[in-house]
């Protein structure tokens, strides 16, 4: 295939894994701190030793986890119930505001 077909395809290709509503992380943040800063910390960092630290983790994983939980394919009895009266709106909001947090790592030595 010659490579003038690759920019186009590449386009396509982008278009059709993006989501098909627009993130607002400023909104997922309010909607973080009143729902999921108990457990999953302000700043994304986990408060309890059984929840996930949320900051910076990938966007789609962080949407697809929360759809899931919301349609009961994974199951957490505290994630089900918070999860269940999301909207698609909600949870791509939610996931950009997570996805937006930068971390660092520090790898030991």
């Amino acid at each position: 295939m010659p490579h003038f077909y690759a920019v186009p395809l590449v386009a396509v290709s982008m278009m059709l894994c993006a989501p098909a509503f627009a993130q607002d992380a400023k909104a997922g943040r309010a909607m973080a701190s009143a729902q999921c800063a108990v457990c999953h910390g302000t700043n994304g960092m986990s408060q309890h030793p059984e929840a996930p630290n949320l900051a910076g983790q990938v966007e789609m994983y962080l949407a697809k986890a929360l759809e899931e939980f919301r349609s009961g394919k994974r199951s957490n009895e505290m994630m089900t119930v918070v999860t269940k009266e999301l909207s698609d709106t909600d949870i791509a909001n939610l996931a950009a505001w997570y996805a937006s947090i930068e971390i660092t790592v520090q790898v030991p030595q």
